[in-house]
């Protein structure tokens, strides 16, 4: 009989150790949780019963109270979901903005408590979810109030939770007024928590919110995790005492969330975001493409313009021509209407005149008139109107025909 316990003995201490120090058990491990499962219910089978009862049995008055406590707070969380809600797409426009692909909703699953660890030094939870359920390792975990702490160990069906106050876990938090960084340690104190190295003049008071500030993406970034209850300066100590009270119901939660973050290395989200502002780019170029035909109506006028300028440029021509200072007095299209006058009242210019008019309508008429303006350009035609102006009758007569000109304009 001796022999024997001391056998179970030597041996208990071996599995001990093997479990401790090695994993080569945790797939037994894996598999008696299966077994285990059904003894959890069992056991927790009185309590709901209870539960069960007590809630049949509940008072009239009572359960109005409540239901009018409900109401009001129905009535205040509604108001301040409107106005989470336009904070919500401010921020998702300003994501937008900086191609960030940062998630703005997580994705959460309810999960139940079912077992707690018996070991006074350790703050660990079993809940119902398992690795079945999608469940990771470091995945957070929070309640109705804030962040509880993270998953660290996976069964199929089972998972266990580490507290935010075991003595061996720490979060990255901020403060939520001014953005301070700092560690918060668990005590092994379910109640508080301290802040690590804060330096003695940090700006940091007692009911200050500490939330998730997101650095090592484990936890989230902006759940609450404590507020400061206490800051003790001593200037003796280069760094002040800061404690803390978990926001979350450590040991009065029985349902919290599983929150499913995002577990893309910064690399592949910037890769997508990358792709989708390549897709939106690709997108925004046919609309684009699509809205240029409607602005072609303003270029059209150009061929008119086009069609007008030789125009104008053989009126100009036709005054050069002719080589009368006085003909830039009158407009452009009157200038040819001019030389005929002064071409019918002298006979002795008509010649000259004669022998230019056939230029002029070519180039009045079309384009072509550029070869006859170069023909008539030649100085042959500048002489046969310059002996008229000796005599003084070209051009006074030139200046004396402005009414008929205006008569025509």
């Amino acid at each position: 009989m001796g022999v024997r316990l001391l056998v179970l003995a030597v041996l208990s201490v071996a599995l001990m150790v093997v479990d401790a120090r090695f994993t080569l058990l945790k797939p037994v491990r894996s598999q008696m949780s299966l077994v285990l499962m059904e003894s959890y219910t069992v056991t927790d089978l009185p309590e709901r019963l209870w539960q069960g009862v007590a809630s049949q049995f509940g008072s009239r008055t009572e359960l109005i109270a409540e239901n009018e406590k409900l109401k009001t707070e129905a009535l205040l969380l509604q108001g301040r979901l409107q106005k989470l809600a336009a904070l919500t797409e401010q921020n998702v426009r300003l994501r937008e903005l900086l191609n960030s692909s940062a998630l703005v909703n997580e994705k959460v699953e309810v999960a139940e408590l079912i077992g707690i660890d018996p070991n006074p030094f350790t703050h660990r939870i079993l809940i119902n979810k398992g690795e079945r359920d999608g469940v990771v390792l470091g995945q957070p975990v929070l309640d109705a109030r804030g962040l509880m702490g993270q998953v660290v160990e996976l069964m199929p069906y089972t998972s266990r939770v580490l507290l935010l106050t075991d003595s061996t876990h720490s979060i990255p938090v901020q403060v939520n007024r001014n953005g301070l960084r700092a560690i918060a340690s668990g005590t092994g104190n379910p109640e508080r928590l301290e802040l690590r190295h804060v330096a003695d003049t940090a700006d940091i008071k007692e009911g200050d919110l500490l939330v998730s500030s997101g650095l090592g993406q484990r936890f989230p970034a902006g759940y609450p995790v404590a507020t400061v209850k206490e800051v003790i300066h001593d200037s003796g100590q280069p760094f002040a005492i800061v404690r803390a009270v978990p926001t979350a119901a450590m040991n009065r939660s029985r349902y919290v969330l599983l929150v499913f973050t995002d577990s893309r290395t910064p690399e592949e989200r910037a890769a997508e975001a990358a792709k989708a502002q390549e897709a939106a780019d690709g997108q925004a170029a046919p609309a684009a493409a699509a809205a240029v035909p409607g602005a072609v109506p303003a270029p059209a006028a150009a061929p008119g313009n086009r069609a007008a300028t030789p125009a104008a440029a053989a009126t100009h021509g036709g005054t050069t021509t002719s080589g009368n200072p006085a003909a830039p007095a009158p407009a452009h299209g009157s200038a040819p209407a001019t030389h005929s006058g002064a071409a019918g009242s002298h006979g002795a210019s008509a010649p000259a005149h004669t022998g230019i008019t056939p230029a002029a309508p070519a180039r009045t008429g079309t384009t072509p008139a550029a070869p006859a303006r170069t023909g008539a350009t030649p100085p042959a035609a500048a002489p046969a109107a310059t002996p008229a102006r000796p005599a003084g009758t070209s051009a006074t007569p030139a200046r004396g025909n402005p009414p008929a000109a205006q008569e025509r304009q």
